[in-house]
């Protein structure tokens, strides 16, 4: 017996090593820990939605033909082959082409979808400055015809300019946006550093150290004012700040630092409009992203009740720790996906369109030799449901490809936000099977029951998840279907009930019992003499 226990223990613990040894292969593909959050703002495990496929380099790109003088692309003889502190990167998703700006090197590089050069942008044609000089930010877009439009925050020329590119090498001057001449603009400098273009032709430039909101212009370049300024981050010396003020002199108020919201460090705008933006602030909260409509108005104000938060949460209790999360990029794929670029921590957080946590990748590590962890994380870009990441120390782009676990997720996650609870039920059962612990997917396959009148069912998964709206929800259409199912045997059970209280009531006044209790106890009493009997 003892030898069969002895055995069946060796046989457990191999299994378990063996188990073991597959889950520590499965996750030693990716350099990092992949995680997510639960509705108690606690990490936990969770598989990885995309993996590391190759990392990208100049000499990759193919930018040794700019110094070849055979080549199509040739500048000079020293031109370098290598990236060069890249500031900012964008896809044109109708020529399907990568646009990187190599501000150290002062050139603009176009690449194809396998980020291969086909073409490099260094001098332009129309403007008495025909250089650029650290460029920052880019955006393009391509016409039916062809023809692709090039906006480019120059940041040391002190312009924005709106360019039209005339070959692989040239373009040439459509706008150059300065500095506005009006009381509007306080600041004293002029550095735009990022740009965005609507289908309007209206050009939004953010210029450092300008906490007034983006600079709007319109197609024509006429500056036309601000555009959704960050609000006052509270924090505790804000509101110590404004108590002050109450008692202060104007001598001592004159003398105190004026309270004002942070800039804008990055923006994105999606195919309806709708401009996203990013604060690069280690401690802003306020507004760290939101969602502007064409008015300038934030769709996602924590202020109306709402509730949006981005990034590592401030403060894990189960890791005892602060966390700080310097969101510096953002950008919207396909079906409205949100990819939020963390320069702190070097990762991605990925959103549905819906502001739901899907996904948490990448590391920062300096010095980082690891594919999938960086050191100077700028930019994020999307091609279909790859993820491209610029890193402007190691000067190289990761590209991350979707896994198996986030094709499924992704699936799921776009039924989800159309309202298609049903239909995504068997995709999130997948997804569940592959991750028990992930968060969206009871939620989502709670809703699918509340959808199939499965309020117990629903009820069970809210509660898992920590969703006590939905629960709540879920309870009272449960109750309220128990009710409508029993209401007859209810009602007959409450109508015994009432004619047995009145009956007794009737039998006490008459003088046959002293209380209801005491006919109670007479009544077990006989019948356990009955029994006894019997």
């Amino acid at each position: 017996m003892v030898s069969k226990l002895k055995k069946c223990f060796i046989g457990i613990v191999a299994a378990v090593t063996a188990a073991g040894s597959f889950a520590a292969t499965a996750f030693a593909d990716e350099p990092y820990e992949t995680y997510s959050y639960d509705m108690w703002q606690d990490t936990i495990p969770s598989q990885a939605g995309y993996r590391v496929e190759r990392t990208v380099t100049g000499l990759d790109m193919g930018l040794s033909s700019l110094s070849d003088p055979e080549s199509p692309f040739f500048i000079s003889e020293k031109e370098s082959p290598y990236l060069n502190t890249a500031r900012d990167m964008f896809f044109d998703d109708v020529s399907e082409t990568f646009w990187v700006v190599d501000s150290g090197n002062n050139r603009l590089l176009q690449l194809d979808k396998d980020l291969k050069l086909i073409g490099c942008i260094k001098t332009i044609e129309g403007s008495s400055v025909s250089t650029f000089n650290n460029p920052q930010g880019i955006f393009t877009s391509t016409d039916d015809k062809g023809v692709t439009t090039i906006y480019l925050a120059d940041a040391d020329n002190n312009r924005g300019l709106k360019l039209e590119k005339t070959s692989p090498t040239s373009a040439k001057v459509i706008l150059e946006l300065t500095k506005p001449e009006t009381e509007a603009y306080k600041a004293e400098a002029f550095t735009p550093s990022k740009v965005i273009a609507d289908k309007e032709g209206n050009i939004y430039l953010i210029s450092t150290s300008v906490n007034s909101g983006a600079l709007r212009y319109d197609s024509a370049g006429t500056f036309r004012g601000f555009f959704g300024a960050n609000r006052v981050e509270q924090t505790a010396a804000v509101v110590a700040r404004k108590v002050w003020r109450m008692f202060a002199s104007e001598a001592q108020l004159e003398a105190m630092v004026s309270s004002v919201p942070t800039e804008f460090h990055n923006f994105d705008i999606d195919e309806d409009g709708f401009v996203f933006t990013v604060t690069e602030s280690a401690n802003a909260s306020t507004d760290a992203v939101k969602k502007l409509n064409p008015a300038g108005y934030n769709i996602w104000d924590n202020a109306v009740g709402n509730s949006y938060e981005f990034g590592d949460f401030a403060w894990s209790a189960k890791e005892y720790s602060a966390k700080s999360t310097k969101l510096t990029d953002v950008v919207i794929g396909e079906g409205g996906i949100i990819n939020l670029l963390d320069y702190e921590t070097g990762r991605v957080f990925q959103y549905d369109k819906d502001a739901n946590l899907l996904f948490i990748f990448g590391a920062k590590s300096t010095p980082s030799e690891q594919e999938g962890s960086f050191t100077a994380p700028n930019a994020v870009e999307t091609y279909g449901t790859n993820i491209y990441v610029l890193d402007g120390t190691k000067n190289d782009i990761t590209v991350f490809t979707e896994t198996v676990f986030g094709k499924y997720v992704h699936q799921a996650s776009e039924l989800y936000v159309q309202g298609k609870y049903v239909e995504a039920k068997p995709i999130w059962e997948e997804v569940m099977r592959r991750d028990g612990g992930y968060t969206l997917a009871h939620i989502a396959l709670g809703k699918a029951a509340l959808n199939e009148d499965r309020y117990a069912d629903a009820m069970e998964y809210f509660e898992t998840a920590y969703d006590q709206e939905n629960y709540d929800k879920a309870f009272e259409y449960y109750r309220d279907d128990f009710l409508r199912d029993h209401f007859q045997a209810i009602v007959i059970t409450l109508v015994v009930l009432i004619v047995l209280i009145i009956v007794l009531v009737k039998l006490r006044q008459k003088g046959k019992i002293k209380s209801i209790g005491e006919y109670i106890k007479a009544s077990k009493e006989k019948k356990a003499a009955k029994e006894e009997n019997e």
